[in-house]
């Protein structure tokens, strides 16, 4: 066998691990668990709840993975698509995009404090008892 062999097979089985962490939505306590279409009306600003309560999602900023990963899981955009939707309804005064937070961490422990509010985070970063909401 060749020395390097193994070494090859390592860094293949750990970038294929890597890329294979889902994001998932995580919600403050208390939220329910939700569904795709759900998540994309409140991340386009057509609904303001889940339930009877009131939902503030969070982004991560654009050109992140994570976020790149979540419009296309989810929201069934790429960003220029979502970043376009918003930029139209804005000027047509119908509101504004929600939130960008500058890191998964902030993501998380923004949600965990702030009721209401929801997020999307690998799912190895969510903290073992958060209530995550959305699952593919």
């Amino acid at each position: 066998m060749k020395p390097w062999l193994p070494l090859l097979l390592l860094l293949l089985l750990g970038q294929a691990g890597a890329a294979g962490d889902d994001v998932v939505v995580i919600g403050n306590s208390g939220l329910p668990k939700t569904d795709k279409i759900t998540l994309q009306r409140l991340y386009t600003g057509r609904i303001v709840s889940i339930g009877q309560q009131t939902v503030m999602p969070v982004n991560l900023p654009a050109g992140s993975p994570v976020r790149d990963d979540f419009l296309q899981m989810v929201m069934d955009q790429n960003e220029e698509q979502y970043t376009g939707y918003w930029l139209v309804r804005r000027y047509v005064g119908k509101g504004s995009p929600p939130k960008e937070l500058g890191s998964v961490d902030e993501v998380v422990k923004h949600v965990i404090a702030t009721p209401g509010a929801v997020g999307y985070v690998p799912v190895s970063k969510v903290p073992p008892g958060t209530n995550v909401i959305y699952r593919r």
